[in-house]
């Protein structure tokens, strides 16, 4: 049987697609392991308890070789998520070697048998006061 590559849409939502198989929880945490945002923090501030979000890799759909992630920041408890300490991060994490876009998009790429990949970080959007999400565009060469 074969598998089905394009993405099927129903109702506005997916389902069937073969990479929302592939890019499971425990994927994206192995291709983005918790840890990271200690070492991001460790990094940056000298201390991992400074941070005010933690960071996780998510699934957020597929247009054929188009795949869409989510760099998800969501507020430590009694931290402040404050809109001024992420609308910059996009620029911060695309050159960050802790966070590591290029090899967030090889791993995508080896996980989806494709040879290589194209990223962009779009614009930081605030879902919440609790939770601000960075697109994260991967397409598959």
């Amino acid at each position: 049987m074969l598998a089905i590559v394009q993405t099927i849409r129903f109702f506005g939502g997916e389902f069937m697609s073969p990479y929302g198989r592939i890019f499971t929880e425990d994927t994206l945490r192995t291709i983005f392991p918790p840890e990271r945002t200690e070492a991001f923090f460790e990094a940056l501030f000298g201390d991992a308890e400074e941070g005010s979000y933690d960071i996780a890799l998510a699934y957020d759909g597929a247009d054929g070789q188009v795949l869409n992630f989510e760099l998800k920041l969501a507020q430590r408890p009694g931290k402040c998520l404050a809109c001024n300490l992420t609308y910059g991060l996009p620029q911060v994490f695309s050159r960050h070697p802790v966070i590591n876009v290029n090899g967030i998009a090889d791993a995508v790429a080896r996980a989806a048998g494709a040879p290589s990949a194209e990223w962009e970080l779009g614009n930081t959007r605030e879902l919440s006061r609790e939770l601000h999400v960075i697109p994260l565009t991967i397409t598959l060469a």
